[in-house]
């Protein structure tokens, strides 16, 4: 059968700089595309969906800190309406709700079976006798975060009690709820992001950062750790130098399959998770599932490719398939919602280890 006219791949995104290198490789391959900034967006209930054949959720939870919180809380919504209308979704609304609650990660990482650091989930009125139950150092952090966002580190009682009477300083972000996490030392003062498409791992960085810096977004990181600067094109022109350095390395296979179950698990089909090796145990704990890939700054210095380019080839193939699938499958927002359950429940049951 010939299709009439290309297939049209819908982006909702928020920040102006992450994806101009996705829409770069877009527009070179010739998709078409269009992009829906999510605080611009608007919803008729009784109307039928946007004109798309597939969805690409690009929106980020730290769109608060840039004055997006009615965005971040509306694309639930938006991703919701869209999947029931039939409009298949990438990284859906099962996704999003694991990328904006760290206590769903937690748990998501407590069903599987993996490590993780010690953490309770709190109001502010209970941080106080979290911290005595966890003990001393911790992190105080927004369940919604993003980009380090609001994450403040307390190494005795008497800090965190002066922090609880200064006015502003703890701050759990626009739900007022948060996390009282054990600080975990990272070995060789690192943390390890692997990135996964479509259930296979893309490529694993180590984010090298300076003490007490919890802002390990990789796409804000502009040098390796052998000194060489990065294109500064490929950074977000919004980010400050936080002395981030990166370098690549490949997960070992037990990383890989732990990772991989982790994203299934949350139905994220293109994400990242977060992991230390504690300095003291040596154990590795995960600690941050992502939904939001916006990849490593100046990918083929630092990782030898370009991991756009990979993300480009597999979106034109998913456009492709989606627009030529049987209405039943065409309909499955983002791989439906009865599929999303069996998986889920697959990946338990079947355990990782």
């Amino acid at each position: 059968m010939t299709l009439p006219t290309p297939p049209v791949l819908g982006i909702l995104y928020e920040h102006p700089d992450w994806f101009r290198p996705l829409f770069a490789e877009l527009d070179r391959r010739g998709i078409a595309w269009e992009a829906l900034d999510a605080s611009d967006a608007s919803l008729d209930p009784s109307a039928a969906p946007p004109a798309w054949d597939l969805v690409l959720n690009r929106m980020s939870p730290s769109a608060f800190l840039r004055g997006g919180a009615d965005a971040v809380f509306a694309t639930a919504d938006l991703l919701d309406a869209w999947e029931e209308a039939g409009l298949p979704v990438v990284n859906g609304s099962q996704a999003w709700a694991t990328e904006l609650s760290k206590v769903r990660q937690l748990r998501l990482l407590s069903r599987l079976g993996l490590p993780f650091p010690e953490a309770r989930f709190v109001h502010r009125a209970g941080i106080r006798a979290a911290a005595r139950e966890i003990g001393f150092p911790l992190v105080v952090k927004p369940n919604v975060g993003g980009s380090g966002a609001g994450i403040a580190r307390f190494d005795s009682e008497a800090e965190l009690d002066a922090a609880l009477q200064a006015a502003g300083t703890i701050d759990l972000g626009p739900t007022g709820v948060g996390l009282v996490q054990r600080y975990v030392r990272p070995e060789g003062g690192r943390i390890q992001r692997v990135e996964v498409l479509d259930g296979e791992v893309l490529y694993g960085i180590h984010v090298h950062a300076p003490d007490g810096e919890f802002n390990l977004c990789p796409a804000d990181a502009c040098r390796t750790t052998d000194g060489q600067e990065l294109a500064r094109g490929a950074c977000a022109v919004d980010a400050a130098d936080q002395g981030l350095a990166v370098d690549a390395f490949t997960p070992e296979p037990e990383v890989a399959r732990e990772v991989v179950a982790i994203l299934r698990a949350a139905n994220i089909e293109i994400g990242g998770v977060e992991y230390t090796i504690d300095a003291e145990s040596g154990q590795r704990l995960y600690y941050d599932v992502n939904a939001l890939s916006n990849f490593v700054a100046d990918g083929p210095a630092v990782l030898g490719f370009d991991p756009f380019e990979r993300f480009g080839g597999w979106l034109e193939v998913r456009l492709r398939t989606t627009r030529e699938a049987p209405p039943e499958r065409a309909s499955s927002g983002g791989g439906g919602r009865a599929r999303r359950a069996v998986d889920h429940a697959a990946t338990i049951a079947g355990g990782i280890r």
